[in-house]
């Protein structure tokens, strides 16, 4: 090994050794050994930190050559020429300015739009606009919910609408169930929707149904499923509705999965209880006309009921004007009472005080129409009744106002050729045409003249087929049998655990009938037992 050394050093510096690995020339095998080039250097370095002053200055002028250099290509631009916050905030209160402008334009007040994320841009609302335009919804409707336009129609809109066209939500009705419900545009299909879906499905509306319930109720997708809607079933099922008729109830009126029980049902079953109606009565009730439980307590039901008896109906028949057309605690009575013996008053000279014993016998007078009711008293006064006569069959059987007349003059003419009895018969039992003529008039009078038997009408009809044989029987006639009081309602027979077999779908449109359909008597055998 050789070293080469430097002496004369007068001050203290770095001994730089620069190792040398030998190469394969170098490598010599004599009686050195191996031999190694080590070249070591001394680094003068003053003992003072601080360079010379010209040193500084050159470093200086190199730093700011090199900083310029970097601010002037292109990869800094992207670091040191971003826009602060300040200007950000500057640049999306102006964009927000343009959108809203726009909406401004079209007609639409975007006062409640402040806290909501909106598009950057006025094309993205335009078409925002423009698509709940093609759904149908005016300007009016979007200010009612401006809300709506915080959704995006690709994000949002369409996989809504898609979902529920999927389900049968029919596209026509699209509109009005937006103008019901436009939080549905907000739902998520998988957390939301679809969930509110199965839960319906799982209370026994049939999937067929489903879309027809949405369309009547669309906001039944923004129930929480362990909330009002759970609570309103397991109450109903309390009072006795029957656990299979749910599905159908729901389904003819799913409004009641939105009411509050101690607010809206239960005050409502309790005072009706009160009247004089079964809880059991009350839920068979319920299950043929559900839409009864959306009845105003205060404004309806109470009204209504005080309102009978202002008319002259007793109390004790209250409860049987309720169930037989539970309608009449929902509507505006007063008008139509009013309108009733006004009428009635001026065709056949009705005492006031008689209307309510009318009403007792059939509370569904109260929605017949003036010009049915004209028609069917002209009838009768060209059958040859007087006044008098025409008044006494009315209040006796009100039905006579509302039955077919073509059917009436059939069992007319059967009764003055045929039976030749007297008009004063008829008087006595009006309710001789509510009965059949082919299946009861007939064959029972027939029975009657073959066995040579003198009889009323009301003894002859007035009665069951197994009495009617009992009475076949008879050597004499029992006049008590003969009684002909007012109809009663037997409110045993809403109480009756026999059911019918469910149709394919239970779901029916709430349609009113035309009223000479609507309260067209049944003619069957004792339909209207006296």
């Amino acid at each position: 090994m050789k070293l080469r050394l430097c002496s004369g050093l007068t001050k203290p510096g770095l001994l730089l050794v620069h190792f040398m690995p030998p190469s394969f020339h170098s490598l010599s095998y004599g009686h050195g050994g191996l031999g190694l080039n080590v070249r070591c250097a001394i680094a003068s370095r003053r003992l003072s930190s601080n360079p010379p002053k010209r040193e500084r200055l050159r470093s200086s002028s190199s730093r700011r050559d090199k900083d310029k250099a970097k601010r002037d290509s292109p990869s800094s631009q992207s670091l040191y020429a971003r826009p602060s916050l300040l200007e950000m905030n500057k640049e999306k209160a102006a964009n927000r300015a343009r959108v809203y402008d726009f909406l401004r334009g079209v007609g639409i007040v975007p006062d409640e739009l402040d806290g909501l994320e909106l598009p950057v841009t006025s094309d993205v609302m335009k078409e925002r606009v423009d698509f709940l335009h093609k759904l149908g919804l005016t300007i009016e409707d979007i200010n009612n919910y401006p809300l709506v336009l915080g959704c995006s129609v690709k994000k949002n809109m369409v996989p809504v609408l898609d979902y529920l066209g999927k389900l049968g939500v029919r596209k026509s009705t699209f509109t009005e169930f937006l103008r019901r419900y436009p939080q549905v545009l907000h739902a998520s299909v998988v957390i939301d929707l679809a969930p509110v879906v199965k839960y319906l499905q799982g209370l026994d509306i049939k999937p067929v149904d489903v879309p027809r319930v949405l369309e009547r109720y669309p906001e039944v997708l923004g129930f929480k499923l362990e909330g009002t809607m759970s609570t309103s079933v397991a109450y109903l099922i309390g009072i006795g509705v029957a656990r299979r008729e749910i599905g159908g109830i729901l389904t003819r009126y799913p409004e009641v999965l939105g009411m509050r029980v101690a607010r809206v049902i239960k005050p409502l079953v309790e005072y009706l209880e009160g009247v004089g109606i079964p809880k059991l009565a009350m839920s068979r009730l319920i299950e043929k006309r559900p839409h009864i439980l959306g009845f105003e307590l205060e404004d309806e039901v109470k009204r209504n009921v005080q309102t009978l008896r202002e008319f002259n109906v007793r109390e004790v028949y209250l409860p049987s004007v309720i169930a037989q057309y539970p309608e009449i605690m929902g509507m505006d009575l007063r008008p139509k009472l009013e309108a009733q013996r006004k009428l009635l008053s001026s065709v056949i000279d009705l005492n006031p005080e008689d209307l309510g014993g009318l009403i007792e016998r059939m509370p569904q007078f109260v929605s017949l129409s003036e010009a049915p009711m004209v028609k069917h008293v002209g009838f009768l006064k060209e059958c040859g009744f007087s006044v008098e006569q025409t008044r006494e069959m009315v209040i006796g059987c009100p039905q006579v106002l509302a039955l077919n007349i073509g059917i009436m003059k059939l069992s007319f003419e059967y009764f003055r050729k045929e039976m030749r009895r007297p008009l004063q018969d008829l008087v006595d039992f009006p309710a001789f045409f509510t009965y059949g003529l082919e299946s009861t008039v007939k064959p029972r009078h027939k029975r009657i003249v073959k066995k040579g038997i003198k009889c009323s009408l009301a003894w002859m009809l007035n009665c069951s087929e197994e009495k009617f044989e009992q009475r076949m029987s008879y050597d004499t006639i029992d006049i008590e049998e003969v009684e002909s009081g007012p109809a009663s309602f037997d409110m045993s027979t809403l109480m009756q655990p026999e059911r019918e077999e469910e149709e394919e779908s239970e779901y029916e449109e709430e349609e009113d009938d035309d009223e000479d359909e609507e309260f067209e008597t049944k003619r069957s055998n004792g339909r209207f037992r006296q």
